[in-house]
């Protein structure tokens, strides 16, 4: 495959750049975890990842195992923020992985690993948030077409399972579509598509299109049509089929990845039609990136292009395939920079902590370091445990608070605590049956905080403004209310008599 050397750019007008000049405060681990193997890396500064590293899922017995493993073999690397793509929606605090038999819960595994924050995604919309940097020689078009700039993009890619994800343009921004469409049935389109399901009906129910696009999905493409072939291989796995078809001596297996192509490209289009994706599609996962030339002489773009009365339409829609490296990292390390935009800019106290550094005293800067790297812990902890992290005594804190213009620690905690409430999110946490008394407290209480904080977020100034006049102006409150609400009432009767 040949980078793409098209002027034509999806990204050319609506762009999510990753400054490059942007440095981590401290060093971050990110992770794309799939099914069959686990890709961590370090990220001391945006974009630059460093000591990579793959392992094997099959060698670990759970998913904080893999996680110290890595963190086993960078011992002078003490990340306190990770960023994980994961193969599962994501939504609320439990995960548990659709192809490999691991769950936990997000909370317990930051706990567990000791980070301050843990962000966990769906990998493909991680690996849909590294598209605004990928550049023409990190992709490969495949047929023709051209992008609108202001289009919709689509991402679907093939592994162990079939992920699929978009990007909507929004403003100057880009947001991302999580999604499962990997899970939605299955539909032959020719006599040949249909033995194959046929033969897959045996064993399965139903048939998703991750069932037959992806890995696993062309050994069954592959045993549905080599039945009736004298003298066709058995058993064969996937690293087989292909190896075979690439070097044309097989011809089952040539017709198998032809198969897998075209039902590829008859999600792709359907993805196209689903999402109005004008800005292309673009296919990645471990898969069709590895198949070359072989790809591109396929059955996909042609039927990417067979929809009938649609077929102009999804004719100008380009369709690409990804080869550049390490788009998860880019992706996770996107989000995990706008989940906490308070270590980029975001935040002008930290902004004001960072540009008075220099000026304070050797043991006040040090302070300044614990603000900059836990800010949370700097709201959260007291002074004698804020002094003990800084090695410094008590009233250095105190000095360093008024070197920045406070009257003391609790001025500067509640400064600093009005602006993290909506930069390091707090996130709810599943109770369970079986945890200990302290976790119980901790998972409730902190629970109610999270709902306190987001009511705030969301709260609307102005209607409460004008709640308070109407109260002021009003000659008379009349409160109704039934059943349990009746409480309610009672309690604001209380309220308006004090």
């Amino acid at each position: 495959m040949k980078p793409d050397s098209s002027t034509n750019d999806p990204f050319a007008v609506q762009q999510m750049p990753i400054a490059a000049d942007a440095v981590a405060v401290e060093p971050r681990l990110l992770a794309d975890i799939g099914a069959t193997y686990a890709r961590f890396c370090i990220e001391r500064e945006r974009g630059v990842f460093e000591r990579i590293a793959v392992l094997p899922c099959a060698d670990y017995g759970d998913f904080v195992s893999v996680v110290r493993a890595y963190l086993k073999s960078v011992p002078d690397v003490l990340p306190k923020h990770a960023a994980m793509a994961i193969a599962y929606p994501i939504d609320g605090d439990a995960v548990r992985m659709t192809n490999r038999d691991w769950a936990f819960s997000i909370q317990e595994v930051q706990q567990q690993l000791g980070l301050s924050t843990l962000l966990v995604v769906n990998n493909f919309t991680a690996l849909a948030m590294s598209l605004p940097n990928v550049g023409p020689e990190g992709r490969v078009q495949v047929g023709r077409g051209a992008p609108t700039s202001d289009g919709v993009i689509g991402l679907l890619g093939p592994g162990t399972g079939l992920g699929v994800s978009a990007l909507i343009p929004a403003n100057d921004r880009w947001v991302t579509l999580a999604t499962e469409g990997g899970h939605t049935s299955f539909a032959p389109i020719d006599e040949r598509e249909l033995r194959v399901l046929r033969h897959v009906w045996k064993t399965m129910s139903h048939v998703s299109a991750e069932r037959l696009v992806s890995g696993p999905g062309i050994q069954l493409i592959y045993e549905a049509l080599r039945e009736g072939v004298a003298g066709a291989a058995a058993d064969l796995s996937t690293a087989e089929i292909v190896q075979r078809a690439q070097q044309n001596s097989d011809a089952v297996c040539v017709d198998t990845i032809d198969c897998f192509c075209a039902m590829l490209g008859t999600v792709a289009s359907n993805l196209a039609l689903t999402l109005g994706a004008t800005g292309g599609i673009f296919v990645g996962g471990g898969i069709v990136p590895r198949l070359g030339d072989l790809f591109l002489r396929s059955s996909f773009r042609q039927r990417f292009e067979d929809k009938g009365r649609f077929s102009a339409y999804v004719a100008r829609i380009p369709t690409y395939v990804l080869t550049a490296d390490n788009l998860a990292f880019q992706g996770v390390s996107s989000l995990l920079a706008d989940h906490m935009p308070d270590r980029d800019g975001g935040n002008p106290l930290l902004d004001r902590v960072r540009n008075a550094r220099d000026a304070l005293s050797p043991a006040e800067r040090r302070v300044a370091n614990v603000v900059l790297e836990n800010p949370r812990t700097a709201l959260n902890d007291p002074i004698g445990a804020i002094a003990k992290l800084a090695d410094v005594s008590q009233p250095t804190v105190i000095r360093f608070c008024r070197s920045l213009g406070f009257e003391g620690l609790a001025d500067f905690k509640l400064k600093l605590g009005s602006g993290l409430t909506g930069t390091i999110p707090l996130q709810r946490t599943q109770v369970r049956r079986q945890d200990a008394t302290p976790d119980l407290c901790a998972k409730v209480l902190d629970n109610t905080i999270s709902s306190i904080m987001h009511f705030r977020e969301s709260l609307n100034v102005d209607s409460v403004d004008r709640a308070i006049g109407l109260f002021r102006e009003a000659q008379r409150v009349e409160l109704y209310a039934t059943g349990n609400s009746s409480v309610v009432a009672l309690d604001a009767q209380y309220k308006l008599f004090r």
